[in-house]
């Protein structure tokens, strides 16, 4: 309300002047807040029964992830994602009046930084920690199998869905760094190449959703779990808040509102 007194003021009673220089003035806002790092906020899923759309939209704190404004637009922005199949920039220029607004209301930069498809004969979902990690695991079989699939996933954040799916250089750059390491340990090079190769042989396993130990039942591969329940996996995504981003070193947002309240 005080800023729709001021801009009335200040354009002498012109509401239609007031409108335009508020809307400049929550555009210039939000370049201000363009520039502070958004890795925090939520993960939002929706599904069909063509598949499914993972979106991350981002704020500047936890307080914000919460906020019912933020969650109205993040919402809004996944329900058109599943609608729709827009790729990311589709749904950032579609969405950009509204979050520069939002950015303007809320005081945090907000970003809507990915959107993830998935599809499969059947999908099942996870959210985990409040949205922080959101799974979704594609394929056929049993319900409750997939469902804990996606727990697993969560959990033990594999990067490929088969052994037989790393590729090769990624295998040969394991095995340069598990040479350097056998190699520091004084073994020669003869025993730590012997070594490396039943390593590696272990590490595809290890990065590959079937080849890895099941969280449930660690004693039995996620792929025999999955032929046990007569169900088996042809996709999978996992969506981690904030991931891959750097946050900048310095105050946190609270403690420069912290700041700007006490006149510092």
């Amino acid at each position: 309300m005080m800023d729709c007194k001021k801009a009335l003021q200040e354009s002498e009673g012109d509401v239609e002047t007031a409108i335009e220089n508020m809307r400049t003035s929550g555009q210039l806002k939000a370049a201000k807040k363009a520039t502070k790092v958004a890795a925090e906020g939520q993960i939002f899923i929706r599904s069909n029964d063509d598949g499914a759309a993972l979106v991350e939209v981002n704020c500047q704190t936890d307080f914000v992830a919460k906020d019912a404004s933020y969650l109205a637009f993040a919402n809004k922005i996944a329900d058109e994602a599943i609608a729709s199949s827009k790729d990311i920039d589709a749904l950032k220029e579609q969405f950009e009046e509204e979050r520069v607004a939002l950015v303007s209301k809320i005081g945090e930069n907000i970003e809507v930084r990915r959107v993830t498809y998935i599809a499969g004969e059947t999908t099942s979902v996870y959210l985990h920690n409040g949205g922080k990690i959101g799974v979704v695991v594609a394929g056929s079989g049993d319900a409750q199998t997939l469902k804990n699939m996606c727990m697993h996933v969560c959990a033990s954040s594999p990067q490929f869905l088969s052994p037989d799916d790393v590729p090769q250089e990624v295998i040969e750059k394991e095995k340069k760094v598990q040479l350097e390491i056998a190699m520091n340990e004084g073994k020669p090079a003869d025993i730590a190449e012997k070594m490396v190769t039943g390593r590696m042989r272990k590490f595809a396993g290890e990065v590959a959703l079937k080849g890895q130990p099941f969280v449930m039942e660690p004693k039995k591969s996620v792929s025999e779990v999955l032929k046990e329940n007569k169900s088996d996996i042809t996709a999978f995504v996992r969506l981690e808040v904030g991931e891959g981003i750097e946050k900048q070193d310095g105050p946190s947002f609270a403690e420069e509102v912290a700041a700007m309240a006490g006149g510092n």
